[in-house]
């Protein structure tokens, strides 16, 4: 997916000069952009004289930048203690077959979905619990994944 940069000049101008900027001005390259490519950075980078270490490295370390385009869907699947232990993995394995994800990809191929895991969904009572979009699915059995999925297939 190309990504055209023309459109950040005015994102970056409104940032220059200012101290602090590099997550809030990232984040809005990334709104604009969707996901933030490696050439995207060394874009950014160079317009905004940065590092372009620094800001790869703020990149990949804060959970809220893609490097990666991303599905129409988010599908987040929570990993924290009460769905571990409520069989979290099983949910996992039926989204991944479910959703056809290539080993080590987690973005559908028709670019339709995209599988991420989070630390918490902050529904420990729905134990195991997913949230594609803004909907919350919990006390989840890997047999419900295809229907639940299939809401959003359209």
């Amino acid at each position: 997916m190309d990504q055209d940069f023309g459109k950040l000049d005015a994102i970056l101008a409104s940032y220059r000069g200012k101290k602090g900027i590099l997550i809030p001005m990232l984040q809005e390259v990334q709104y604009a952009l969707g996901y933030l490519s490696r050439d995207c950075m060394r874009y950014v980078a160079k317009a905004m004289q940065i590092p372009a270490a620094d800001i790869y490295g703020v990149a990949t370390f804060y959970s809220i930048f893609r490097l990666k385009p991303q599905g129409k869907h988010i599908v987040r699947i929570c990993k924290g203690t009460a769905c571990h232990v409520s069989d979290a993995d099983e949910i996992k394995a039926a989204l991944v077959d479910a959703l056809k994800l290539p080993k080590d990809e987690n973005t559908t191929s028709d670019m339709m979905f995209t599988l991420v895991e989070v630390a918490c969904l902050g529904c420990c009572s729905l134990a195991p619990v997913i949230m594609i979009d803004d909907m919350t699915f919990g006390t989840l059995v890997p047999e419900a994944i295809p229907d639940i999925l299939d809401r959003f297939r359209f």
